[in-house]
C-alpha cells in the first residue's frame, strides 16, 4: 500500500557511512575504512531497559485481548489534529504496518517490522513513509498503557491486522514477541543512490530489466518501500511497472499469487492523499525544525478536514467503500477502462472513463460529495500483465479465495522476519505450520550424549572434517530474520547439500558417517553434527595443552525436505565466508573483509567475537579447500594464538600480489613466510581490529583466548535455539 511524497551486481552489502548524512563525517575523510559500527549498533549501551529485563517473559503476561480491543477502539476515535478518513483510521494503520514490514528483503533478511525500526532514521523520514509519523502518535496511548511488554514493533504490526479484521476480513492470525531496537539502522545498506528518489537506473544496469537491480535491494528507489506508484522513474508504463513489482515482491519472498493478493487487498481499503502541491510540503521529520516536535511534512493547505491531508501527491481511493473489506477493487478495475490523469497535487494517476455515479467514492470528509476512484501504475499492472491479470480474474470470480489468499499473504508479510513459530507468542498464533516458517520438529533430549560423543571420537573422521561441517551447518543463521542455523540439519537437504561453500564431497563423507550414529543413539542429525564439531574442537584445544570442554545442549530436530522452501533457502547460500577464508571466484568489486563483516553481523557477532573466531579457525586449518591463506603458524592444527602473534609481529612486511592476495615476507631474508587475503590482513591494518588482535596476542591472555573462542563458537552453534529462550 504505497504512498510517497513527490543493481547493479556486486558492491559492498554494508553501508560505509550514513544514508542521509549532511556535511562531513569520518567516512568522508577515510572512505576506504571498514566501518565496524554495524557490529555494535544495538549494544547494551543504547538499550534503556534494565539489564535483567526479559522481554519474552514480559510479553507472555500481556492482556492480549485487551490490547486488541484498545487498538480496535482507536480506529474510529478521530482526532482533530489528524482527522480520520470517513472517521476511520484503518487505511492509515494498515499503511503503517505495511510500510514497516515492507522493507524486508530475502537477500540478506534485513528490514521488516520485527524491530520497530520505522521509528528511526532513515526509514522514519523516507518519502514513502510520509505522515506515518502521525499514525505512530495515534498509537501512543496504547503503547503508554501497556508499557515495555507491548513493543512498538508488535504494536505497529498489530495495528494493520486489527484494522483489517475491523473492516471485515477474517485475518489468519497474529504473533506477539517482537523486540524493539533503540537506535537507527544507518549502517544497513538501504541503497547507494546519490539522492532520495534518484532515478531507478542508479540501481539497475538495464532499466528494462529489474532483475539487474543491485542485490540485496528490492525497492526501485531509495526512499520507497516497493515501486514508484506513478511508474518507473515517475513515467507511467504499467507493463514495465509490472516487471518491477514482480522483482520487488520476489525479493521479499512473495510469489505472483501472493503479490497480486497483497496489491488487491492493500488497496481495497483506505485512500491516497494529495492535498496540495508537493513543493509546498515541509521537511521530513529528520530535517524538520525542533519546534515541529518530531512531526514532518507540514502541509500549509491542511484545514482540519481529512480531504485536505497530504501524503503521496496522488489523491483518491481505490474502491467505492474504502472502510470495508470487499471485492470492490477488482470490480472497478475490470469494469472500466482507465485513462491517465494528474491529481490536484500534480501526480500521475489513473481514473475511470465514464464511471457511473454509484461507483464513485464518497469524499473523506463530506460523504455527500463524490469523487472518481483512482489506480496507481502498479494497480494497472494487475490488469495489463497477463500473469497478474489471470490471477486477479480468479480472485474476482471467487471472493473467498481472494480473502483467504490475502489473509495468508498478509500474515507472511508481517511475520516473515520473526523466524520459526517458536518465536510467536499469544492466543492468536495459527496452529498450521507454514513452509516459510522453516518448521523443525522438536528434538530428542534423552539420549546418551556421552555415549554418542565417544562413538564420534572414534568414528574415523578428522577433527577438521567435523569442525567445518558443524560450522557450515550453523553459519547460515541470520539474526536479521532468524532463519538458517544448525537446528534442522538442513545442510543434508537441498539446496544446502550442494552448495559450493559446503564442499559437497567432504560433506557427503561426514554425513555418511554421522547419520547412522544419530540413528543408533536416537539423536537428531542436527545434534550429532554439532556434537561432532565440539569433539573436534576439544581435540584441538587439548592438543594445545588446555583441558576444557565445549558446551553442548541437546534438543535440535531434523527438518524434512518437504518442509524446506528450496527457492527461499537458496538466498542463504554463502557467497563468502571470511571465517573459513572462502570467497566465490566470480565475486567482483567486493572486498573480502567487507563480506566477512557482513556475515559476522548477520550471525549477530561482535567485533571481538569475529576476531577470536577468525584467529582460531585459521590456525587449526579450517580454511575452505585447505587454503593456506591466513594460516599464520608453523604448527597448523594446534589451537594456538599464532595468528595474532604473526599479524602483530613487525618482523614481517606485507606485499600485494597481482592476483589480489598478499605475501608476508621476512624483513631480513625477504622470504615469503605466509600468504593472506585482505580478510586476514584487516586484523593488522584496521585500528579497532588490531586492538582486538593485540589483546589476544598478549602474553597474559592465552586462557582468555581459549575461553573466548569457546564462548563465541557456542554462540554460533546455539544461535537458532529459540527453544532455549
Amino acid at each position: 500500500m504505497t504512498e510517497r511524497a513527490n543493481v547493479k551486481t556486486g558492491g559492498c552489502p554494508v553501508m560505509h557511512g550514513s544514508n542521509t548524512k549532511t556535511g562531513q563525517s569520518p567516512t568522508t575523510w577515510w572512505p576506504s575504512a571498514l566501518n565496524l559500527s554495524i557490529l555494535h549498533q544495538h549494544d547494551a549501551r543504547s538499550n534503556p531497559l534494565d539489564k535483567n529485563y526479559n522481554h519474552r517473559a514480559a510479553v507472555k503476561n500481556l492482556d492480549f485481548e485487551a490490547v486488541w480491543k484498545d487498538v480496535d477502539a482507536l480506529l474510529t476515535d478521530s482526532k482533530e489534529w489528524w482527522p480520520a478518513d470517513w472517521g476511520h483510521y484503518g487505511g492509515l494503520f494498515i499503511r503503517l504496518t505495511w510500510h514497516a514490514a515492507g522493507t524486508y528483503r530475502v537477500g540478506d533478511g534485513r528490514g521488516g517490522a520485527g524491530s520497530g525500526s520505522i521509528r528511526f532514521e532513515p526509514l522514519s523520514s523516507w518519502p514513502d513513509n510520509a505522515s506515518l509519523d502521525k499514525a505512530r502518535r495515534l498509537l501512543w496511548p496504547v503503547k503508554k498503557k501497556y508499557g515495555n511488554a507491548l513493543s512498538w514493533a508488535d504494536l505497529i504490526t498489530l495495528a494493520g491486522t486489527v484494522a483489517y479484521q475491523n473492516m471485515g476480513l477474517k485475518v489468519f492470525g497474529f504473533g506477539f514477541g517482537r523486540e524493539d531496537i533503540w537506535s537507527p539502522e544507518m549502517e544497513i545498506n538501504w541503497g547507494n543512490d546519490t539522492a532520495i528518489l534518484a532515478p531507478s537506473d542508479e540501481r539497475v544496469s538495464n532499466i528494462d530489466d529489474p532483475e539487474t537491480m543491485y542485490n540485496p535491494l528490492a525497492a526501485s528507489h531509495m526512499g520507497l518501500i516497493y515501486v514508484n506508484p506513478e511508474g518507473v522513474n515517475g513515467k507511467p508504463n504499467p507493463a514495465l511497472t509490472a516487471k518491477y513489482v514482480r522483482v520487488t515482491f520476489a525479493r521479499m519472498a512473495m510469489n505472483d499469487e501472493e503479490t497480486a493478493a497483497l496489491t488487491v487487498g492493500g488497496h481495497t481499503v483506505g485512500k491516497a492523499h494529495g492535498g496540495t502541491a508537493a513543493d509546498k510540503i515541509g521537511e521530513n521529520p529528520g530535517a524538520a525544525p525542533i519546534e515541529a516536535a518530531g512531526f514532518g511534512w507540514e502541509n500549509p493547505a491542511f484545514d482540519g478536514n481529512a480531504n485536505t491531508l497530504h501524503t503521496s501527491g496522488l489523491e483518491g481511493a481505490w474502491t467505492s467503500n474504502p472502510t470495508k473489506w470487499d471485492n470492490g477493487y477488482l470490480h472497478l478495475l475490470f469494469k472500466y477502462e482507465w485513462e491517465l490523469k494528474k491529481s490536484r497535487a500534480g501526480a500521475y494517476q489513473w481514473e475511470p472513463i465514464n464511471i457511473t455515479e454509484e461507483d464513485k467514492v464518497p469524499d473523506a470528509t463530506n460523504p455527500a460529495i463524490k469523487h472518481n476512484p483512482i489506480m496507481t501504475d502498479a494497480d494497472m499492472a494487475m490488469k495489463v500483465d497477463p500473469v497478474y491479470r489471470e490471477i486477479c480474474e480468479r480472485f474476482y470470480k471467487d471472493s473467498a479465495y481472494l480473502a483467504d489468499t490475502f489473509a495468508r499473504a498478509w500474515f507472511k508479510l508481517t511475520h516473515r522476519d520473526m523466524g520459526p513459530k517458536a518465536n510467536y507468542i499469544g492466543p492468536y498464533v495459527p496452529q498450521e505450520d507454514l513452509v516459510w516458517q522453516d518448521p523443525v520438529p522438536k528434538g530428542n533430549t534423552s539420549y546418551n550424549v556421552e555415549g554418542l560423543k565417544q562413538r564420534i571420537a572414534s568414528c574415523g573422521l578428522s577433527d577438521i572434517e567435523m569442525i567445518t561441517t558443524a560450522w557450515d551447518s550453523a553459519r547460515t543463521f541470520r539474526a536479521s530474520d532468524k532463519r538458517g542455523g544448525a537446528n534442522g540439519a538442513r545442510i543434508r537437504l537441498a539446496p544446502q547439500k550442494d552448495w559450493h561453500a559446503n564442499e559437497p564431497h567432504r560433506l557427503a563423507k561426514v554425513l555418511n558417517v554421522l547419520q547412522p550414529l544419530a540413528t543408533e543413539f536416537g539423536a537428531s542429525v542436527a545434534d550429532t553434527i554439532v556434537l561432532a564439531g565440539c569433539v573436534g574442537l576439544e581435540n584441538k584445544i587439548r592438543a594445545a595443552g588446555h583441558k576444557l570442554s565445549v558446551p553442548f545442549t541437546p534438543g535440535r530436530g531434523d527438518a524434512s525436505q518437504d518442509a524446506t522452501d528450496i527457492d527461499s533457502f537458496a538466498w542463504l547460500e554463502p557467497m563468502a565466508d571470511g571465517f573459513r577464508n572462502y570467497f566465490k571466484p566470480d565475486l567482483a568489486n567486493v572486498k573480502p573483509e567487507e563480506l566477512l563483516l557482513d556475515r559476522a553481523q548477520l550471525m549477530n557477532l561482535t567485533g571481538a567475537e569475529m576476531t577470536v573466531l577468525v584467529g582460531g579457525m585459521r590456525v587449526i586449518g579450517a580454511n575452505f579447500g585447505n587454503s593456506q591463506h591466513g594460516v599464520f603458524t608453523k604448527r597448523t592444527g594446534q589451537f594456538t594464538r599464532d595468528f595474532f602473534h604473526t599479524i602483530t609481529d613487525m618482523s614481517y612486511k606485507w606485499t600485494a600480489t597481482a592476483s589480489g592476495t598478499y605475501e608476508l615476507r621476512d624483513r631480513k631474508t625477504g622470504n615469503v613466510e605466509y600468504t593472506a587475503t585482505s580478510a586476514d590482513l584487516v586484523f593488522g591494518s584496521h585500528s579497532i581490529l588490531r586492538a582486538y588482535a593485540e589483546l589476544y596476542a598478549q602474553d597474559d591472555n592465552e586462557e582468555k583466548f581459549v575461553h573466548d573462542f569457546i564462548a563465541a563458537w557456542t554462540k554460533v552453534m546455539n544461535a537458532d535455539r529459540f527453544d532455549l529462550l
